[in-house]
């Protein structure tokens, strides 16, 4: 494996991302402080407890999760959409690295970019509501394999989409509303029990509720589902990858 072309193609993603520092991390963690202000502050102190956790607490995963989604999915989709756009990838076709050192690179670093914000945010919630992570070690992993898998899903999208209007379409149409839908701000316990049946073929309500039991020790699904679905989801864009590249689809603009 090369290891230096890895490290070529992710120092200079990450790069990207301190040039521009305002965009890529401040105006993500300003977003989510105002959602803890008025969602946290002014509207949750009104609100009734879910599961003897303050409302204010309790949307702290899930604003964490709409967040890093949404961030792994523009970075990862971005960052290999560019150089098909200006015709650089031509460039990395022809140096000598693999498919797998491309897509280890790539989202490698829209990875890293993600659980930093999310990171970042979890800090900034600290100021806001009292907040205390039951399994911490659950917390990071649920964290890290979310970043990943939906920047594996960036990277598919940035392959796919042929234009700029391509490329946005998918994370405002669909992902968007399924993480509001999938139980960002409430439980899903608190919905009529035929649309919480529906909501289970949500797959962000998994990602979630896992989330949420790592930080308060409940949650709406079975923390093994959570898991399964999940890895699932990981291993259906690691396949969806080595087709486009065992095929050639959309490797050019």
């Amino acid at each position: 494996m090369n290891l230096y072309a890895i490290k070529a193609i992710y120092v200079f993603e990450m790069s990207r991302t301190f040039r521009t520092l305002l965009q890529s991390i401040i105006s993500p963690v300003i977003s989510t402080a105002l959602y803890f202000i008025v969602f946290g502050s002014a509207i949750g102190s009104r609100m009734e407890s879910i599961g003897n956790v303050d409302y204010g607490t309790f949307i702290v995963p899930g604003l964490i999760m709409l967040t890093v989604l949404m961030q792994s999915v523009s970075n990862a989709s971005f960052g290999i959409y560019f150089p098909k756009f200006l015709g650089t990838i031509n460039e990395l076709y022809t140096a000598p690295v693999s498919y797998l050192e491309i897509v280890i690179a790539y989202v490698g670093a829209a990875a890293t970019k993600s659980i930093a914000i999310g990171l970042i945010i979890l800090i900034t919630a600290f100021a806001f509501v009292p907040l205390s992570i039951l399994h911490p070690i659950w917390m990071l992993v649920f964290l890290i394999i979310t970043c990943i898998s939906f920047s594996l899903l960036g990277f598919i999208l940035g392959i796919w989409a042929k234009s700029f209007e391509q490329l946005n379409i998918v994370p405002s149409l669909i992902i968007t509303p399924l993480v509001f839908l999938g139980g960002s701000f409430y439980s899903i316990t608190l919905l009529p029990p035929f649309w919480q049946n529906v909501t289970l073929f949500n797959p962000i309500v998994y990602l979630i509720s896992g989330f949420r039991w790592a930080f308060f020790g409940t949650s709406d699904v079975s923390i093994f589902f959570s898991l399964i679905a999940i890895s699932c989801f990981t291993a259906i864009c690691l396949l969806i990858i080595w087709l486009i590249f065992k095929t050639g689809y959309r490797m050019k603009m």
